[in-house]
């Protein structure tokens, strides 16, 4: 068995984009227009990695998700998760969870979808301002 991909519903693809793409530093690896089913798969990966994708489903016609169309969280390793979130959060993002210990932080998508961030290689020691900060929401 090998893991394939990661599908999320997207309600607005540009910010989907814009937040996995250029906030996150994902790359698209393909897209998919389906005019009969009217929607858009594009897949995403992290940079050099041959592993899982992810699958940003948009569908053409307005549709709210909730409940079990929900989804629970996709996880990254990163280099630095100071640095990451301190990106992130300068971007706009909404930052649910900072990486008070060093190793573990939530991020939140343009649709509500929570991304872990995990510090490659174990915890770097606490840091200012992060170590202090209160949690902004769920994850």
């Amino acid at each position: 068995m090998k893991f394939l991909h990661t599908m999320v519903r997207v309600t607005d693809l540009d910010a989907s984009l814009d937040f996995y793409v250029n906030q996150l530093g994902l790359v698209e690896v393909s897209r998919k227009e389906v005019p009969a089913g009217r929607f858009t798969l594009v897949y995403l990966a992290a940079p050099g990695d041959k592993g899982g994708e992810i699958e940003l489903t948009y569908n053409w016609d307005p549709e709210e998700y909730t409940g079990g169309r929900n989804f629970g969280h996709v996880a990254f390793a990163v280099d630095d998760i100071y640095e990451k979130c301190a990106a992130l959060a300068k971007g706009g993002v909404t930052i649910n969870r900072p990486p008070r210990d060093g190793y573990m932080a939530f991020v939140r998508s343009p649709d509500g979808i929570s991304v872990e961030l995990l510090q490659k290689g174990g915890p770097l020691p606490p840091q200012e301002p992060w170590a202090s900060m209160p949690n902004t929401g769920t994850w």
